[in-house]
């Protein structure tokens, strides 16, 4: 067998999202068709990603493995091409590289990049990118939501802005959380974690708005997530505003151990 890393993008719009669902049209499934018709296999394989985005939210840099038997390793440009040629136009296979000793595209990731867009100015809205762009009637003040986020950096559980799986756990690592205006005046936020917990995103954005619009003092949003039950006050913002910017990984030598200690701490 051999261990295959797919680098893929997708525009998540008319997908319910990545995971596969008897009956529904998912990034998961039309990929793993793909690769069963391109290697010609009796069923499609089962294919691993980094982060299982939501239904609506897109990616340019979602990462993804699959075990085959390794006589599909023998061409992989051969299989790239042929994957582009099956897959629909709102899917994207930017690489296919054999995996080194020890990679686990969940497990042995250290970190998520998400970029979340709003058009706060009627000005600047582009009919264009409504696909990617959420349309927010209320002017933003992005320092203020900056200064409200810096509080919540670091190990912290995040139950508050999480919806839970069962068994697993909201304890996250918050590496980074800025606004900034982009050179078209959108209001652009970068946030890295250790990982994401389902609607984690989105609901980060939804409880910093508030702030933003002078609504909330800068110190409420540390003063939801200590409390450690979802507030009412928190909306989950749409899907289309997000995006899978980058999934880090560490050296290869540090692959297995990076994934055993993640296995340890969410479940294999």
């Amino acid at each position: 067998m051999i261990r295959l890393r797919l680098d893929l993008a997708y525009d998540g719009t008319d997908f319910s999202g990545w995971a596969r669902q008897p009956g529904l049209r998912t990034v998961q499934g039309v990929v793993e068709e793909a690769l069963a018709r391109a290697l010609r296999l009796p069923e499609p394989p089962a294919v691993t990603c980094a982060g299982r985005t939501d239904a609506g939210v897109h990616a340019r840099g979602q990462v993804a493995h699959v075990d085959l038997d390794a006589s599909a390793g023998r061409d992989l440009e051969a299989l790239a091409r042929s994957m582009r040629g099956l897959l629909p136009e709102d899917v994207s296979v930017l690489s296919v590289t054999v995996a080194p000793e020890g990679f686990d595209a969940r497990f042995s990731a250290l970190s998520r990049r998400y970029r979340y867009v709003v058009c706060d100015d009627h000005r600047v809205w582009d009919p264009l990118r409504r696909r990617e762009i959420v349309r927010h009637s209320r002017a933003l003040d992005l320092a203020a939501m900056t200064s409200a986020a810096a509080p919540l950096l670091g190990e912290r559980d995040f139950a508050a802005v999480c919806r839970p799986r069962e068994g697993g756990t909201t304890i996250r690592t918050l590496l980074a959380l800025e606004w900034a205006r982009g050179a078209t005046g959108l209001a652009e936020m970068q946030v890295s974690a250790d990982a994401f917990c389902h609607s984690m995103v989105r609901a980060l954005v939804g409880l910093l708005v508030p702030v933003g619009e002078g609504r909330r003092p800068v110190t409420w949003p540390a003063e939801v997530v200590a409390l450690g039950v979802r507030d009412s006050g928190v909306q989950v913002m749409p899907a289309h505003g997000l995006v899978l910017e980058e999934v880090c990984y560490p050296d290869d030598n540090e692959l297995a151990a990076r994934q055993a200690v993640t296995r340890s701490i969410r479940g294999g």
